[in-house]
């Protein structure tokens, strides 16, 4: 079996492969024992498989939605879903999301900002936006009737696909740390890769109402992609977690709004 080229951007189907086994690493909780040790530069390279990742995720969380609702009402069913998403993703995006809100609505200067977004103490804006967020999908997916399922499967492609287009349009908020080396070792080519994807999956999986969902991620992630790099100077890990998670909850309302929206 061969190996990935030197430098991590083959193209060959294996180097597929190996990339998009550093995304579900990287975004998930699935073990992936076959992988070489995650490095910064192979977290990189699976940024273009982040959307596909994303589907993996939604194909997961299909069964729990199945058969919760052989026994539970849809109320039930929205939160098992809500609450199994968060605990294959091992909260990762949460925990951006909460870093970011306590350090933008701080009101401090773009340096104290940065420092409060490391630190690991929630504040009340952070809690906040978690419960609004939380709260959001929960709802959105109780409101969905029979189309929960394009909604569950879509929904994780295109807030991935948020932190790809983050990742590679703005720049990076400081020296040092994951979001840093993402962006500077993303090729714009891989917003390609990345945004090919998520269009694939959203035609296909919701039709016209799909492309309504990702266009109103993208006025979203862009609108709030640019006042983070206003406030903070660019984009930090955290801003991309932050990024996925409202992209995830805007296409939830876009899927699940009544169809004369579509």
């Amino acid at each position: 079996m061969g190996e990935p080229s030197a430098n991590g951007r083959g193209w060959n189907p294996w180097s597929a492969i190996v990339a998009l086994g550093e995304a579900l690493r990287f975004l998930t909780v699935i073990p992936q024992p076959w992988l070489p040790p995650m490095s910064e530069r192979s977290a990189a390279v699976a940024i273009p498989w982040f959307p596909a990742a994303g589907l993996l995720i939604g194909a997961l969380l299909l069964p729990v939605g199945w058969l919760g609702s052989l026994f539970w009402n849809d109320l039930v069913v929205a939160a098992l879903l809500v609450a199994a998403w968060g605990a294959i993703t091992g909260g990762l995006h949460l925990d951006g999301l909460s870093d970011t809100f306590d350090a933008v609505l701080s009101w401090r200067p773009p340096a104290r900002k940065l420092e409060i977004m490391k630190d690991s103490r929630i504040g009340a804006m952070g809690a906040l936006a978690l419960i609004a967020v939380l709260l959001l999908k929960v709802a959105l997916l109780a409101g969905a009737g029979a189309g929960w399922w394009q909604a569950v499967l879509l929904a994780p492609v295109l807030g991935r696909w948020a932190d790809c287009y983050g990742i590679v349009r703005f720049p990076a908020a400081s020296e040092g740390g994951l979001g840093r080396s993402f962006h500077d070792q993303v090729r714009r080519a891989d917003v390609l890769i990345a945004t090919g994807t998520a269009l694939a999956a959203a035609l296909l999986v919701a039709g016209q109402a799909g492309l309504v969902a990702l266009l109103l991620v993208w006025a979203v992630a862009h609108l709030l992609a640019h006042w983070w790099t206003r406030d903070l100077g660019g984009l930090t890990g955290d801003t991309y977690g932050a990024l996925c998670e409202i992209g995830e909850v805007v296409a939830l309302a876009a899927l699940t709004a009544a169809p004369a929206l579509h």
